[in-house]
């Protein structure tokens, strides 16, 4: 029969039409299925039917044709005609079928599906997954679930064009959205319509989250070890444990074998990472690793470990390919436990060293600290004062060295004096400091013993005043500081050397009571130091500029001083200058120097300057000059540290980027360290080609090559530069993230 333009269904169902002015036969009806349902939010919901035909029987099947659709929830299903079977609440859809479900888009030539399981199928479907946007075509897709589906004969991308660049022909797909993993039997990875890659079975996420299974395989070669090929498995125990392993085959080596586990609690923390290798450049096994741990319970207590070893002394030099890996030869092995208070504090460590030795520069082995005990107390605003303690027991210990035991107390009292626009803050301190030696020469004292009072005030003014700032209104503040220390003479040339050097003389050290890091030296003082700071703050509290200057100036010369150094009188320090800050939204400037008026000459500068016109558009310049710390150049005479550096990312044209860094040393005439690449964004994918010097020794260095393709919400083939672009080139964005620029 067919319905009329009004018609009254069973009671089993509820029923009601929306016809247009002048039509006949344009129904809409809302159906409750009459069979149970699994869900029960969707039994309780109504299947909406439209079609501009219905006819059937409204209490078991209704055909629809034309302009149908079946919304049930988040299920939608449109077609030319389709058979609504209310008792299995079943829709067979056929001609031009669009098909929406809680996770995904689908349109076909013919689909049967049960609205409430989400069970059915579907032939020449293709597909859209809301997660990702991942995308393809199948013979047919079977529906398990409305959060599963299996694909026959099908293909994958991310790629939005009707023939995308990169796709994945399977034989059979498995698209779980519930578990966010797709999986692939018989899987070929093509690019360009050519094969690059193939596996008989291969799964990958749909989302951002974490899965277990194969990695990309990385592809790339350095100097020291040839050809490189890796394929890394990632295990995901669970939410917060997972562990990758990574066999590598290195050509002029053999198999190396990586691994990293990382573990997180509520209140615990840890990572276990290592590698091993028989080299057979070396015939040697080789290996290292790093073990960290960290414990913090809520009644304070706490404890942890990190702990470092490598195998030999050039385990760095023939294997890290980034610069922190070559540079870290003090590896660390310390065990620690720790207790807080609401005032106080107690850490317990012990700590010692394996030094990576390098021929031409080697390093002196630091003390082993078994065990040290620092206590920290400190209490704010006593009756208007502030009130601080820091206590050490330290056993340093050394097979060669004078070795021993320092025990030190610093009770400290300020009475800080504040105002709107000014504060002043007189502080007494006092140093009790013990050794007891071993190892001594005979006749050199084992008891040592200094007791060093200190006295310091610290003062500031702040002034405001509108200003202009390149055409835009500014608040510049003026904030002039006056600091005097006075600490008397106290003789240490007997006191040894256990963990002690001389200050960095900066911003940061020009204002502290000591010009010493570490307690074997007690700095005698009488001296106040000028500063002055100018910024232009914006409205918003944006520090637009900072232009700083500060001197330091000696009513008596300092006569405290660690062994061998050499000792100039003068009756005020270096000046030290600093001018920082966004210029223009574009232009940011960082400037740092030390000038030395008795010399007439700049001792240390650092100039810095970025441009950054645009996202993904970065200049970065810089030069440094040090004529304090100097080192051993080739020639095996002591020279000046004078360095350029160059480094940047700008597109080359409306998908090219050019990637590079240049670190030149004037005096070696060298490129110390140097990185160049390029990289191509499409609209889907990123290929990337760089290549990476790294001084690895002090006689050599490594040249790295890194080729990568990235499909993007798939995965990353060849090696990885992403580590060596960011730590190369300060303001670098990845090409295919948006941008991150901020613009004022």
């Amino acid at each position: 029969m067919v319905t009329s333009a009004s018609t009254t269904l069973p009671t089993t169902v509820f029923a009601q039409t929306a016809l247009g002015a002048g039509s006949t036969d344009d129904t809409a009806a809302a159906v409750k299925p009459a069979s149970g349902a699994k869900d029960a939010k969707d039994a309780n919901e109504a299947t909406t039917v439209r079609a501009e035909q219905m006819t059937g029987r409204p209490d078991r099947e209704v055909d629809l044709d034309r302009d149908v659709e079946l919304i049930r929830g988040n299920t939608i299903v449109k077609a030319d005609k389709a058979i609504y079977r209310i008792i299995k609440d079943e829709v067979d859809a056929t001609g031009s079928v669009w098909m929406k479900t809680l996770t995904a888009r689908y349109t076909g030539d013919h689909v049967v599906l049960n609205i409430d399981s989400g069970e059915g199928y579907a032939t020449n479907p293709t597909y859209v997954l809301d997660a990702n946007g991942g995308r393809g075509y199948a013979q047919r897709a079977d529906f398990l679930s409305s959060e599963r589906s299996v694909l026959t004969q099908s293909t994958y991308s991310t790629c939005e064009a009707i023939e995308p660049d990169w796709y994945i022909k399977s034989q059979t797909l498995d698209l779980d959205q519930g578990r966010d993993v797709g999986t692939m039997t018989n899987g070929i990875v093509y690019f360009k319509d050519t094969p690059i890659f193939g596996s008989p079975w291969l799964d990958f996420p749909l989302s951002d989250a974490r899965k277990s299974g194969v990695l990309a395989p990385t592809i790339g070669a350095t100097s020291t070890g040839g050809m490189e090929v890796a394929i890394p498995y990632y295990f995901n125990i669970a939410p917060n444990r997972d562990l990758m392993l990574t066999p590598k085959y290195i050509a002029r080596r053999g198999l190396q074998i990586g691994e990293v586990a990382r573990y997180l609690g509520d209140n615990y923390s840890g990572k276990v990472s290592g590698e091993w290798i028989n080299d057979h450049l070396t015939n040697t096994q080789r290996y290292t690793f790093t073990l960290e741990h960290a414990q913090q319970f809520k009644n304070g207590f706490g404890y942890g470990w990190n702990v470092s070893k490598a195998s030999d002394n050039n385990y760095p030099t023939d294997f890290s390919n980034t610069l922190d890996g070559v540079s870290n030869r003090l590896l660390l092995r310390d065990v620690y436990a720790s207790y807080a208070a609401t005032y106080w504090n107690v850490t317990a460590h012990v700590a010692k060293y394996q030094v990576l030795q390098d021929p031409l520069l080697p390093i002196t082995q630091p003390y082993d600290r078994v065990p040290q005990i620092i206590f920290t107390a400190t209490r704010s605003d006593v009756a208007g004062f502030d009130l601080s303690t820091t206590g050490e027991f330290t056993r340093f210990s050394s097979p060669n060295l004078v070795g021993g035991d320092r025990t030190s107390i610093t009770p400290k009292i300020s009475y800080p004096i504040l105002g709107t626009s000014y504060y002043v803050t007189p502080t007494v301190s006092m140093d009790a400091t013990n050794y007891r030696l071993n190892n001594q020469v005979p006749g050199a004292p084992v008891d040592l013993n200094r007791v060093t009072p200190t006295f310091a005030v610290d003062s500031g003014l702040t002034f405001e005043r509108d200003a202009n700032f390149f055409g835009r209104s500014m608040t510049q503040t003026f904030e002039p500081r006056l600091y005097y220390l006075r600490t008397p003479f106290r003789d240490q040339s007997q006191f040894p050397v256990f963990d002690t050097a001389l200050a960095d003389f900066n911003f940061s050290s020009i204002f502290s009571d000591n010009r010493f890091v570490g307690r074997d030296r007690i700095s005698d003082a009488n001296q106040i130091t000028f500063g002055a700071t100018s910024r232009f703050i914006e409205s918003n509290g944006t520090e637009r500029m900072r232009v700083a200057l500060a001197q330091r100036f000696y009513f008596a010369q300092p006569q405290v001083e660690l062994p061998g150094a050499i000792v100039t009188q003068s009756s005020k320090s270096d000046l030290l200058a600093g001018l920082t800050g966004q210029i223009t939204n574009e232009l940011s400037v960082d400037n740092a120097v030390r000038y030395s008026q008795s010399l007439s000459t700049f001792v240390q500068a650092d100039y810095g300057v970025r441009w950054e016109p645009a996202p993904k558009k970065v200049l970065n310049l810089s030069y440094r000059l040090d004529r304090v710390n100097q080192v051993i150049g080739s020639n095996g005479v002591l020279e000046d540290v004078k360095q350029y550096d160059l480094s940047g990312q700008w597109p080359l044209s409306a998908r090219w980027y050019g990637v590079g860094r240049l670190n030149y040393s004037i005096p070696d005439k060298t490129v110390t360290e140097g990185l160049a690449g390029l990289e191509y964004r499409a609209d889907c994918w990123v290929f990337r080609l760089v290549a990476q010097r790294l001084p690895t020794s002090s006689a050599q260095a490594t040249t790295s090559f890194f080729i990568q393709l990235e499909l993007n919400g798939f995965a990353k083939i060849g090696s990885n530069p992403m580590d060596a672009l960011t730590s190369s080139i300060p303001g670098y964005q990845i090409v295919n993230k948006p941008d991150t620029l901020s613009r004022n």
